[in-house]
């Protein structure tokens, strides 16, 4: 990893943060981003290693494109993207209004296809490139109550491995990583700081912790992971049920 260019979306803490950093110790140059000046500053002083911290929104496709144009122009060139962004508001099919989808598909499948449209032809050009988007484990798994991250996420990994399959001749990998329940302050504020309680049917007995999560995205951007595209791999515990 030493010495490739990665950009890192809505990096200042949870699963984007330990991405971010898992890659600066491997010897990446990383660029993250996040929406509030004093949260990425100090996110990008604990990753260390001259990470550059920007502020951008991701929420959208314009926002994906201005992020990935800002940390090019700052490494001058990236070998490395990794597309992550927040999830949208819960609800099930009766409580969402038709309205509230438009917005979840900017924020989890159109803010993604804006990034790769910026980066993966420069990818190509270079012939060598690692995109990696950080979705969900609902893509396998239909959550309750979360009907907006359901839609918006599967149709992404529909976008991302059509991708995979026509760029991969040209050096360039595609994949994504399905998070389950991991030790993130999101998560354990939900659940008044108690990861036993978050861990409660999850056959490793436990939450994931964000560090080695990163090791797994990091894993999926090397040299070593130039025969692995087009995948969506859960992390997740053994939570998912299903064969596939």
């Amino acid at each position: 990893m030493q010495g490739r260019r990665a950009a890192v979306a809505a990096a200042s803490g949870g699963l984007g943060f330990a991405s971010a950093k898992a890659l600066a110790d491997e010897g990446a140059l990383v660029v993250i981003c996040g929406r509030d000046r004093g949260r990425i500053d100090d996110a990008a002083a604990a990753i260390g290693h001259g990470c550059i911290g920007l502020v951008q929104d991701v929420a959208d496709a314009p926002g994906g494109q201005a992020f990935i144009a800002a940390a090019s122009e700052a490494l001058g060139g990236l070998d490395i993207v990794v597309a992550n962004g927040g999830g949208p508001p819960a609800g099930n099919f009766e409580s969402t209004p038709l309205d509230s989808y438009a917005t979840a598909l900017d924020l989890n499948l159109l803010s993604v296809v804006g990034m790769a449209k910026a980066i993966v032809p420069a990818m190509q050009a270079q012939g060598w490139g690692r995109f990696v988007a950080i979705t969900s484990l609902s893509v396998r798994q239909p959550m309750a109550n979360l009907i907006l991250s359901n839609t918006a996420r599967a149709g992404v990994t529909g976008f991302l491995k059509t991708v995979a399959r026509e760029v991969a001749k040209d050096g360039v990998t595609v994949n994504s990583v399905q998070p389950g329940l991991h030790a993130t302050n999101r998560l354990l504020s939900l659940y008044g700081g108690d990861g036993a309680g978050a861990a409660a049917g999850i056959p490793a007995g436990m939450i994931g912790d964000p560090a080695d999560f990163g090791g797994v995205v990091t894993f999926l951007c090397s040299e070593q992971a130039k025969f692995v595209t087009g995948l969506q791999l859960h992390v997740d515990g053994g939570a998912f049920g299903g064969l596939q």
